[in-house]
């Protein structure tokens, strides 16, 4: 590794910093905080931990000695000066003569000397940096250290690489007992720049934020050297055909489906995947030495929390086998979950019996000739899931390479898995209405569409955006977040459909929800329209539906998880007007179309409904249009827009928002449901 360190760019934090008020020790904690951050060798998804301590005034003026220390929730990548809460030292330090300190009691002295009452928890490793001297210090998960952390012989393996600049510190669940430890490891060799904890991570310190922060460096850089020269080989991919997307959307919805039979109903049933593949992935997965430390246990205890004790390790599937390998992975989650169950059952004995049971469910899949999965409740939490398998992935071939990876036992493990900090998160918050949903919108960058995708967003749900128009379907993508799915799309292709859905199917495993919604409206008399207009208009507003929804059926029914399809039919379907031949004819027929899914699929739990709305300004009623309907009929243009019986105007988002109300009716199929303010002519009958 290299130090990033550039002196100009931290008088420059310093400087920009200091225009908030904030003192210069902090303004330097939060700029080596990033420099760690942001490199995942080091940190990953909120890991790792800094802290600096400084002088700061209270609310009385007083100036006291505080300790800033990473707070909870706080990510190092992206931290703020606010991400180091202010906690008065003093008081930290007097914990050090107690004998013993239950976790909610550090949690509640740490709270107590807050500068700042409403400041995030400070770090459960809080005391640990109290306890230390040093003006800064910097903790993280790297993984060359973690290979070194997990080998049974950490202690002479660390002597080799860095002399007596560094002290091993035994296991310890984090809390008082770790800090009291690590002070003790310190106190008995005052002379070190740094602290390996076995079977968890590395911890520098100095006088300056640059001082900690290149010790950090370059204690790593000497793991990584060391490992270099002693590896005595490293995996090689064996030659396999790579998994194509078609391939993928049949494996990954029969792999959901495993996994809600196999969480039965006492667990939730939808899960989320996040697809990894690559040499390095498919090498660790093709030697069967290596592959088996991942069932070993997880390589630093903070992984647990994430990753669960072992991922689920399931056999390669064949192409033309693929019925037995399903089979084979139901057998498989069930195992597993009932493994997990006994793990719980004997060591909740162990306990005392009063921890509250995780799911079951693994947050790791490993494929031999897929990759890895990560399994999570939504897109967000699957991702974080496989980077940190992939970089655990690193450790243990580092690890296998240089000795032995031995992390944790079991004891330890459901000691971190079921640690009562983490057990008090429990319940607190409520899942959304329609999180665990992978929902996919066709022409989802137009008004209706874009409201639609939004809406479902909001919901919780994970969204696919199909649309024809590539630069507005990735605008639309970007405007919801990092984990939306934008796909440019031609949904009156099959071929175009076809690598759209299963590119969906490989984002996220699958789908639940399709908002068929593209179409086109396009006006002449019936008697002298050209054919192709006519067939053009079927084209988009009626086979392209039939495309989309007939690829969605295949992929429910691989779940067996139910569904829905919700069709934009307009009030055309059933209220035609005059020089709309082409529209209203077509739409006729995607009625009677959700009608028929309806009827065929409601005994796979699969709901099929409909929405009829009108006079919704979009690109098929653009405002030219509006002008010249609204002459026609010697009105405004607002005046034809509310021409209803509320004598509102109805939006797009009245629209996304129905479609919403669809998904969410659980009893309710073959449903049509009017969106336009009351039109008497388009009421159903």
């Amino acid at each position: 590794m290299e130090s990033r360190w550039s002196e100009a760019e931290a008088r420059r934090a310093v400087a920009r910093y200091a225009e908030r008020g904030i003192e210069e020790d902090l303004a330097l904690r939060t700029y080596s905080a990033r420099l760690l951050g942001t490199d995942p060798r080091l940190v990953l998804h909120g890991g790792g931990n800094t802290s600096t301590k400084t002088r700061m005034r209270d609310v009385y003026g007083d100036e006291v000695l505080v300790l800033c220390v990473k707070g909870s929730g706080w990510d190092l990548a992206t931290i703020e000066p606010e991400g180091h809460p202010a906690v008065r030292l003093e008081p930290l330090l007097r914990l050090r003569a107690l004998d013993k300190l239950a976790d909610e009691e550090m949690v509640s002295v740490q709270r107590a000397n807050l500068l700042d009452s409403g400041a995030p928890n400070p770090s459960v490793e809080t005391l640990l940096h109290a306890f230390l001297p040093h003006k800064f210090i910097d903790h993280t998960h790297s993984v060359a250290a973690v290979s070194i952390a997990d080998q049974p012989d950490v202690e002479e393996i660390c002597r080799r690489i860095y002399g007596e600049r560094i002290a091993c510190v035994p296991y310890v669940l984090p809390g008082f007992g770790l800090a009291k430890a690590a002070a003790s490891a310190f106190e008995a060799n005052p002379h070190v720049e740094g602290l390996m904890l076995i079977k968890h991570g590395i911890f520098t310190f100095g006088a300056t934020a640059r001082e900690s922060y290149e010790h950090m460096i370059e204690f790593v850089t000497l793991a990584e050297n060391y490992i270099a020269v002693s590896a005595t080989g490293r995996p090689k991919a064996r030659k396999q055909g790579d998994v194509t997307l078609p391939e993928a959307a049949l494996l990954f919805p029969a792999l959901r489906g495993a996994l809600a039979t196999g969480a039965q109903t006492a667990w939730p049933r939808r899960w989320i995947f996040d697809w990894r593949k690559g040499p390095e992935i498919e090498a660790f997965l093709a030697d069967e030495k290596l592959s088996a430390c991942a069932l070993r246990g997880p390589a630093t205890p903070d992984h647990i929390i994430r990753l669960k004790g072992k991922p689920l390790m399931l056999a390669t599937p064949m192409h033309d086998a693929l019925d037995g390998w399903a089979e084979g992975t139901s057998r498989a989650i069930r195992n597993y979950v009932a493994e997990y169950e006994a793990y719980f059952s004997h060591q909740n004995a162990r306990a005392g019996g009063r921890k509250k049971a995780l799911d079951p469910i693994p947050r790791v899949i490993l494929v031999p000739g897929i990759g890895l999965l990560g399994v999570g409740k939504d897109k967000l939490e699957a991702k974080i899931a496989a980077d940190l398998f992939e970089a655990a992935m690193v450790s243990m071939i580092g690890a296998e390479a240089i000795g032995r990876y031995e992390p944790i036992g079991e004891d330890d493990q459901f000691d971190m898995e079921y640690w009562s900090l983490e057990q008090a998160k429990l319940g607190k918050s409520t899942p959304k209405r329609l999180a665990r949903h992978v929902v996919m919108v066709t022409g989802g960058a137009g008004a209706i569409g874009a409201a639609t995708a939004r809406a479902f967003a909001r919901e919780g749900a994970e969204v696919a955006i199909l649309d024809i128009d590539s630069r507005a379907v990735a605008e639309v993508a970007k405007s919801l977040g990092d984990n939306a799915l934008g796909l440019t799309c031609d949904v009156t292709e099959k071929a175009s459909v076809e690598i759209a859905v299963a590119k969906v199917v490989e984002s996220f495993g699958g789908v639940d929800i399709l908002v068929s919604n593209a179409g086109t409206a396009l006006t002449g008399m019936m008697a002298e329209m050209p054919e192709e207009t006519l067939r053009q208009s079927f084209e988009i507003n009626f086979f392209a539906h039939q495309n989309v929804a007939r690829k969605a059926i295949a992929i429910m029914k691989r779940q067996n998880l139910g569904g829905v399809l919700l069709f934009n039919v307009s009030k055309q379907a059933v209220n035609p007007g005059p020089n709309f031949g082409a529209y209203g004819t077509s739409k006729a027929a995607l009625l009677a179309l959700v009608r028929q899914y309806a009827l065929e699929h409601g005994g796979d739990g699969i709901r099929v409904n409909a929405l009829n709305p009108d006079r919704i300004r979009s690109g098929l009623l653009t405002p030219q249009m509006i002008e010249e309907r609204a002459e026609a009929r010697g009105v405004s243009p607002s005046d034809y827009m509310a021409g209803n019986l509320l004598r509102e105007e109805v939006t797009a988002q009245d629209v996304a928002d129905a479609f919403v109300a669809q998904a969410l009716m659980q009893k309710t199929t073959g449903d049509v449901m009017t969106v336009d303010g009351g039109n008497v002519a388009a009421m159903m009958r």
